[in-house]
């Protein structure tokens, strides 16, 4: 009996006992009665119960305090986290992550606190955890890597204080520049390594590029060199060109990269065949086919093919078809290395812009971005408007980066076309030195805000003052005057100029005027300006001409003109090729004392000779006429220095022989030939050669009192000279010798100026 009973016993022991090994029984469960949390200070035991998924009544099961476990760490909240069963509770013991006090960063000094401080994700009392810092850490070290510092470290420091919080400091090592010490191009044979150097942003590190920071490593402007080889290829016929490889190779001791382009150029391509195609019902391919301006025999030019495109865009938009699509169908012809284009004018998908998402602006408002493009919420969608919209917007100079996509609407016809901005510092102050052959030492300082209030606007501020001139100038643009594409301005100026050693009297003026601009066509444009000015002649040297002291005194001018322009240069700068004309026309007598009609005519045709080899042809005219009265010295027409090389400033022209007074001339004109060249020099450094003739003349002074040599002939010069664009500023030497000359005239052999802005 006592035997039986011991062993029933012994039966029924393990189900007098609820412990954990009676859950893992198969056919028993036990059933949560208390979810417990130990360890919290800051965060409410209910929001702990939260996160997790057992609750009352739910069953124990290891699977499930697994899961609790891995969804407490996913917060982020809590450095360590125990789940454990007793009897039919839950005990949840955590570790609260600590929280953040103080973010500090020590040993930086090229890139400011604020900088840094904006690059991290982590801020005050913010939950501190281990991934977050070490994401921040990285995001530091790109930091510095994308200014040039690829040896920099980061590592941070964790200060314990009171109630579970924590400074974090992360300590700077920023390292030396990494500087790019070679770059290397393999598998070119058409241009040489140093024109392909010039053509990349990445540049050697040399001496002289300590201003810049182009001679720093970054890949993203790597990447962006490669493009800018692809397209310089292509412009030039290469259409087989290709970037096999941009491989960055890291110094041992990290303090240099080695930069290796390795190309394939591929065989030169002319234009074959070039047509116009339309499936287009009513639409005329005859009108098109004038606006393609790529002739057959020419080199191939794909940047000359995208402007085609744009361009038949336009047209074919104005003749009211909405829906277009144009795309350029190529055949490459290998064998005869020729590439026949037909430019197919098709219907496009009819899809219409839904809305227009710009983002990344935050300084920079909305209408800024959006004036820029030729699309607007409600038009067809247009590819080739979208990439020039994309151009324009990069042209405002306001933006590091722009990007433009488009994204699937709320229906299928419908798009969104989203602007990813990124902005850059539009502000600029600027200290300038230098000499100048005409007014000798001069210093200048400029402040310039390029957006003003993020509105586009533009504000300006000059102040330049040296021996023989000072001036202080203050202007204001508005770009889109009435929300048109129309530049207006407004100008206030004061100026001096001592003239006394070439004409023997001091001028100075002040005023104001308003500017009114806009373009007629890509390449035409024109301006009106009113200008009013107190004008004074003073400090007439007794000895001075008699020209010159009857022009003694005060004027007030009043004066209307407009300058229309003609610009078909590749380049505003540092042009190789194109036509550049302007004709300016003034009148002033509306208001005022002063009475007369000046025209001006400057015109230059640019031509490259060879690649590297650039000339030059260039003309000036100008004709003033006195209206009821003869017309001041200050308005007339002086020729010398840089409008006339090899005569000194105000050298050539009607001048007064007794005192060599020089009292300028009613009408001028002035001619110039001059090649430009490479002085075999490393072509970064931006150094070049040229040699030129200037020829001129001026007369009609326009005064019948004094001893004056009016003749009328013809000047001339010839000479030699070099410019460097020089970190500090463009220098330029003349060394000219006169050939025709009047013996009254004054003359020079050199002529130097320099300028620095820093």
């Amino acid at each position: 009996m006592l035997r039986g009973l011991v062993f029933g016993a012994v039966l029924i022991a393990p189900f007098l006992s609820l412990g954990p090994s009676v859950a893992q029984q198969p056919g028993f469960v036990i059933k949560a009665s208390e979810i417990r949390v130990e360890g919290s200070q800051r965060i409410e035991p209910e929001t702990v119960r939260s996160y997790v998924s057992i609750g009352i009544g739910d069953p124990i099961t290891p699977e499930a305090m697994d899961e609790a476990l891995k969804k407490l760490f996913a917060t982020g909240l809590f450095a360590d986290v125990v789940v454990r069963q007793e009897g039919t509770a839950v005990v949840i013991r955590i570790v609260e992550n600590p929280i953040i006090n103080r973010i500090a960063f020590e040993g930086n000094k090229r890139i400011t606190d604020q900088i840094l401080r904006d690059e991290v994700k982590l801020r005050p009392r913010v939950v501190y955890t281990r991934s977050r810092v070490q994401n921040d850490v990285q995001r530091l070290i790109d930091v510095y890597r994308r200014s040039g510092r690829f040896s920099a470290t980061v590592d941070p420091k964790v200060i314990q204080l009171p109630q579970n919080r924590v400074d974090l400091v992360f300590e700077v090592k920023e390292g030396p520049i990494t500087a790019i010490r070679r770059i290397n191009i393999v598998g070119n044979s058409r241009f040489s390594d140093s024109q392909l150097r010039e053509i990349i942003r990445t540049k050697e590190s040399i001496w002289y590029r300590f201003l810049t920071s182009e001679d720093n490593y970054d890949p993203d402007r790597l990447t962006f060199d490669r493009e800018l080889m692809r397209r310089f290829y292509l412009s030039k016929g290469y259409a087989d060109f290709r970037v096999v490889s941009a491989v960055a190779e890291l110094a041992p001791n990290r303090e240099g990269f080695f930069i290796t382009f390795t190309v394939e150029e591929g065989e030169r391509y002319q234009f074959g065949k070039i047509d116009v195609v339309a499936s287009l019902r009513d639409l005329g391919v005859k009108q098109l086919r004038q606006h393609v301006v790529a002739k057959e025999g020419d080199w191939y030019n794909a940047d000359l093919v995208e402007d085609v495109i744009g361009k038949l865009t336009d047209v074919v938009g104005t003749l009211g078809f909405a829906f277009v699509e144009i795309r350029p169908q190529v055949d490459r012809n290998r064998k005869e290395k020729k590439i026949n284009l037909t430019f197919r004018v098709q219907e496009g998908p009819r899809v219409f812009v839904e809305r227009i998402d710009i983002k990344g602006n935050v300084r920079t408002i909305d209408p800024v971005i959006r004036r820029e493009m030729s699309v607007v919420e409600g038009d067809a969608f247009n590819t080739s408007k979208i990439r020039r919209a994309r151009k324009r917007i990069q042209n405002l100079g306001f933006f590091e980066k722009v990007e433009l996509t488009n994204a699937p609407g709320s229906a299928p016809d419908k798009t969104v076309v989203n602007v990813t901005v990124s902005e850059k510092s539009t502000g600029e102050i600027s200290f300038g030195a230098g000499f100048s052959s005409s007014v000798g030492v001069l210093g200048d300082i400029g402040i310039r805000e390029r957006n003003l209030l993020g509105r586009g606007q533009d504000l300006f501020l000059k102040a330049q003052l040296s021996s023989q001139s000072s001036e202080i100038d203050l202007k204001f643009t508005e770009p889109y005057f009435l929300d048109r594409r129309l530049r207006a301005g407004v100008d206030l100026f004061r100026t001096s100029r001592d003239l006394s050693d070439e004409s023997s009297f001091e001028r100075q003026s002040f005023g104001g005027g308003l500017r009114l601009g806009y373009e007629i066509t890509d390449k035409v444009s024109q301006s009106w300006k009113y200008e009013i000015s107190h004008d004074e002649v003073t400090d007439v040297d007794s000895a001075a001409s008699l020209a010159v002291q009857e022009q003694e005194g005060s004027s007030v001018k009043s004066e209307i003109g407009q300058v229309l322009t003609y610009d078909a240069r590749d380049s505003r700068s540092d042009p190789t090729e194109g036509f550049l004309a302007r004709y300016n026309i003034d009148v002033a007598g509306l208001g005022g004392s002063v009475k007369y009609l000046r025209n001006r005519l400057k015109a230059v045709q640019y031509f490259p000779i060879t690649e590297q080899v650039t000339g030059s042809l260039g003309g000036n005219g100008g004709l003033i006429v006195g209206l009821n009265d003869d017309t001041r010295i200050i308005d007339r027409f002086f020729l010398g220095g840089s409008t006339l090389r090899g005569f000194a400033n105000l050298g050539a022209g009607p001048r007064d022989t007794v005192s060599g007074d020089a009292v300028g001339g009613r009408w001028m004109y002035s001619g110039t030939a001059q090649v430009t060249f490479p002085l075999g020099l490393p072509s970064e450094l931006g150094i070049r050669g040229r040699v030129f003739s200037d020829i001129g003349s001026s007369g009609s002074s326009d005064t019948s009192v004094g001893v004056i040599e009016d003749t009328k002939s013809l000047r001339a010069a010839v000479g030699v000279g070099l410019s460097w664009k020089s970190p500090f500023g463009p220098i330029a030497i003349d060394i000219s010798k006169a050939l025709l000359e009047e013996d009254f005239d004054e003359t020079e052999v050199l002529r130097f100026d320099f300028g620095a802005r820093f």
